[in-house]
């Protein structure tokens, strides 16, 4: 069983068109935002419950964000435990920084938690939309992730030239782009005089390395990256050690609960 998912929401033509592709593999299972969650990174709703209305046999809509999804689906919706998660077709990219803020990204980061192979699909922007391409290699993807699985804690965040399917030049293994967005605030006044703002940002900078995933796209190849869960930075673990070390801070940290305890 394959679950699909997004952030889209549930009438997203990229949802359906990729549901429609993989059941040429295995029976496919939806449960996906019952209208556009996107830019929400792993937000979980906590302040209200959440409600799932079955729009067909196998398909749910969920008021909730896509990580809230992947919960209720695997907890409370679906028959069995998945063999596979994809989560798409994005409308859009999904290069770089993006995976930090994407809700796409996150429904495949919340199911690997789960320890479900899982992968996020998404189309460079349009449109229009050449779904079939984004579909395709998806496809050509879930067949070689449920034949060799996945390394635990990690993912695949897959980007797609939007362009037609004999126009796609390969598929490339790539890293993270690692430029930079700029922070841009622009101010409106609303009709009462209060100001308000709009947040947004460009991209300030692009990696210049080859393999980046925004340079392997822009040669018209499939950018497929694989993003591991653990953040630790375990090649700072040492040094960073050794400078605590240095500065004695377990000296200052008990003169700290000397002069906490004095009189003083």
């Amino acid at each position: 069983m394959i679950f699909v998912t997004n952030d889209d929401g549930i009438e997203s033509p990229g949802l359906t068109t990729l549901a429609q592709a993989l059941e040429s593999i295995d029976e496919v299972y939806i449960v996906a935002p019952d209208r556009e969650r996107s830019a929400i990174g792993m937000a979980i709703t906590l302040d209200h419950p959440l409600r799932s209305k079955q729009v067909d046999n196998h398909a749910w809509a969920v008021d909730g964000t896509p990580v809230d999804c992947v919960d209720l689906a695997v907890s409370a919706l679906l028959p069995a435990h998945p063999k596979l998660l994809v989560s798409g077709v994005n409308h859009g990219q999904n290069l770089g920084h993006d995976i930090h803020f994407s809700g796409t990204v996150a429904a495949a980061k919340k199911a690997t938690f789960l320890g479900i192979p899982s992968m996020a699909v998404s189309l460079i922007s349009g449109p229009p939309y050449h779904y079939e391409t984004a579909t395709s290699a998806a496809c050509r993807l879930a067949k070689l992730v449920l034949a060799n699985g996945l390394t635990p804690g990690i993912l695949l965040n897959v980007n797609v030239p939007n362009c037609p399917l004999s126009m796609i030049k390969g598929f490339e293994v790539a890293r993270q782009d690692l430029g930079t967005y700029s922070a841009t605030a622009i101010k409106r006044v609303d009709r009462v005089g209060k100001p308000y703002y709009w947040i947004g940002g460009e991209r300030a900078q692009v990696d210049a390395r080859e393999d980046s995933d925004l340079n392997v796209v822009k040669r018209r190849c499939v950018s497929i990256t694989p993003v591991q869960l653990d953040f630790t930075a375990h090649h700072e673990i040492e040094p960073l050690k050794r400078r605590l070390n240095d500065e004695n801070l377990e000296e200052d940290v008990e003169i700290g609960v000397e002069l906490r305890n004095s009189d003083c």
